[in-house]
Order: structure tokens, then sequence, then C-alpha cells
């Protein structure tokens, strides 16, 4: 099956989606578009990794929770392998180890390896264990014979390697199988691929086994500015993973951080005439702000859950890089208020704090005073209160 040229990815996609569905190839879950494709003949493809030598002598191999990869986990397993599977969407962690009772039956090794399987039989691996893996088994929805892969888009599996690469879980050297229909093997232009794409070394489809000797380096780790805020709030582990590098002293400048950086260097080399020049006090806002009184400092969180402790609100921001000198706790409103060391400090935070959630809360946050001129029944929601506020 051939790619048109001057397409995008989301074309390949979609190619590959219609195809296989107007041609019966596809297989449950259906429709298959917006998933890693099930195919007909897919546990076919999977036995074909036992012809691989990088199989054979593998100890610990990860394979992607995607229906077409059932069979590799059911081999891994068979093979007495250790299996780790991804967590979906890494909401809970990275990974969960499959650990089949003692005594397993055949039968029950191959419900190990479903979906439900991994949900019942596993145990959650953290960040501080020791592993190594030795072979990375990935789903996709397009792929070319010199190795280049295109997924479904939403760019977990380039981010869980990162995110191994980063725990020393893999090396340059850890191959990369995919499983695929026949055509699903299509021309990727060059031009679509990005640093942070994963590539592959093997592909196995239900005909053929093909060994790209693919050179293009693979992710050498996390691109955190290719992360996004609200994608720091819903995975955990990725917040873990930022303050762990961030105390390293990597750089881990988020996305929405970035473009701040870069809209702050362009108005720093603009025209004079182009620059908002700062006033006497360039730590207040203008006057016609009410509640001067509030330093401009100051970030608001809103909409804390009733049974937050503080503790667990000091945790998220420390693993979010985003500890303040001080912080004003006022739980029984459901609010906090978050004091940096100036302006530009207060307003990072609050891109970086963009999108994250404490419990099933995703919490309000703004600079201080922004919130308190947006409350025009004067509820002062955005004024810290002395008293018998908890400020630590």
């Amino acid at each position: 099956m051939e790619s048109r040229a001057g397409v995008s990815k989301q074309d390949i996609r979609e190619q590959i989606w219609d195809y296989m569905e107007s041609q019966n190839l596809a297989d449950f879950p259906r429709p298959v578009h917006h998933r890693i494709p099930n195919f007909k003949g897919s546990y076919l493809a999977c036995q074909n990794i036992k012809d691989l030598e990088v199989f054979a002598r593998t100890q610990e191999v990860k394979v992607d929770p995607d229906k077409p990869l059932e069979g590799v986990r059911l081999l891994a397993l068979q093979s007495k392998k250790t299996l780790l599977v991804p967590t979906p969407r890494l909401r809970t962690g990275l990974f969960n180890r499959i650990t089949p009772p003692p005594g397993a039956t055949k039968d029950i090794l191959r419900k190990c390896a479903t979906s439900q399987g991994v949900r019942n039989y596993s145990i959650p691996v953290g960040l501080d264990a020791r592993v190594l893996v030795d072979l990375v088994v990935v789903g996709s929805v397009a792929v070319s014979e010199k190795g280049w892969r295109i997924g479904k888009g939403e760019g977990y599996a380039d981010l869980e390697y990162a995110m191994m690469v980063s725990m020393g879980a893999v090396s340059h050297g850890t191959p990369v199988v995919t499983i695929v229909h026949d055509c699903q093997v299509v021309d990727i232009p060059e031009v679509l691929l990005e640093d942070h794409d994963l590539t592959v070394d093997y592909i196995l489809t239900p005909t053929r086994v093909i060994a790209t000797g693919c050179e293009r380096p693979k992710p050498t780790g996390i691109a955190w500015s290719k992360i996004s805020s609200e994608m720091m709030g819903k995975i955990p582990i990725l917040r873990s993973l930022h303050y762990r590098e961030q105390q390293a002293g990597k750089h881990v400048t988020l996305q929405d951080e970035h473009r701040c950086l870069q809209e702050t260097r362009s108005q720093q080399t603009a025209p004079p005439s182009t620059v908002r020049r700062p006033r006497d006090h360039p730590q207040l806002e203008p006057a016609s702000v009410r509640g001067d009184h509030v330093p401009s400092n100051t970030v608001y969180i809103g909409n804390l859950p009733w049974d937050t402790r503080v503790s667990e609100l000091k945790r998220a921001l420390r693993e979010l890089g985003t500890a303040p000198l001080r912080l004003t706790w006022q739980g029984p409103q459901h609010r906090a208020f978050l004091h940096y060391q100036d302006l530009a400090s207060a307003q990072q935070a609050v891109s970086c704090l963009q999108g994250l959630s404490l419990g099933t809360n995703t919490l309000k946050v703004a600079l201080a005073r922004q919130q308190r001129a947006s409350d025009p029944a004067g509820s002062r929601a955005g004024e810290p209160h002395p008293g018998p506020d908890l400020t630590i």
C-alpha cells in the first residue's frame, strides 16, 4: 500500500484506517479509527517474534497493551520472561509487571495476556524499581521499511520510551519491534519525522519479518519542551520525573514555559516603540485593578477538594518544580495562595500548574490579583486573609 506525496501523519493514519475497514482486514475492536488497529492475522504475525534472536535472549520485555500485541504478551509469559505492560495513558504509573499465579495453566496465561488480565494479574512498578528492558514491542498505525513509525497520534509510545530512557531502563541499543498488517507498511516522508518520534528495528507482519537497519537516533530522553502543563497535570509519574531531572540540573522547560520565554525574548529584542515600559513599581499592576494591596507575585489556587491536605498540595508543587517561597493555606475555603519571589516566577508557576488535578478536582489557577479583579461580587476571593489561615 503506497502513501500519497505531500501528506501529513494524520492523512496516512486515515488512509490506513479506511483501507483496513473497507477491505475487511480489521478485527475486534472495531471500527479501528483512532486506535492502534487490530487486524486479522495478528496472532500469526506475533508468532514471528520467535524467529528473532533478540527475543530468544530477552529476559525482560516491555509490550504495549494494544490488542494486536496480545500474542506477543502470551509468548513472553509462556517463555517465562518478565513482562512489563504500560498503564493505560500512564494514569497510575509507567509499568505493570504481569505476575501469573503459581502453576498457571495455558488458559490462565492467555487471560493474563489480555487487557483484563493486565488489570487482574499485575503489580505496579515504581520509578525506583531496578528495571532493565531488553526488548520493546510497540503497536503502530503505519510504519516504513526504513523503520519510521506513526502511532495513533497521542504520543504515548514515544513518551513511554523517552521515560524509560530517563529511568535508565533502556539504552540506545535496546531493539524496538512493531507488529502490523502488511498493508500498514507504507512509505513515510522523512520530513514528517520529529526528534521525539520512536523508530523501530524490526517489523513483523503475517507474511514478513523486516529488519529495518534504521540508523535514525531514537529519543535520548523526555523532550520537555513538547510536554504541556495539561499533560503534566494528568500524568503523576511525569511530574515526578520532571522534579527529579530539575533537581539534577537538567533543562526541563515545559511547552507553555518555552512559549512564554520565546515571547519574552521577542519583546526584549523588539524596537523600543513596541516595548511596554515598566512603571515605577513593576511589582504592582495598574491602579484600575481593584485591591492593589494584593501582591502581584501571589498565585491563587482554587477548587481544592474538601479533604485535601496541605502536604498533598506541597508535594504536587514540588513535583512540578513550582514550590513557592511561602504558602498561605485556606483549606476550609477550598483555596490556597502561593507567594513567589517576583511576578515572573508567579507567571511561570501559573503556566506550569494549568490542568493540575487533586483527587477528582481540576484546580483553578491564576494570579491572585487577576482572580480578585474578576470577582465583582466583592467576595475577596483573591485576597489572602490574616488570622487563622496557615502560612508555611
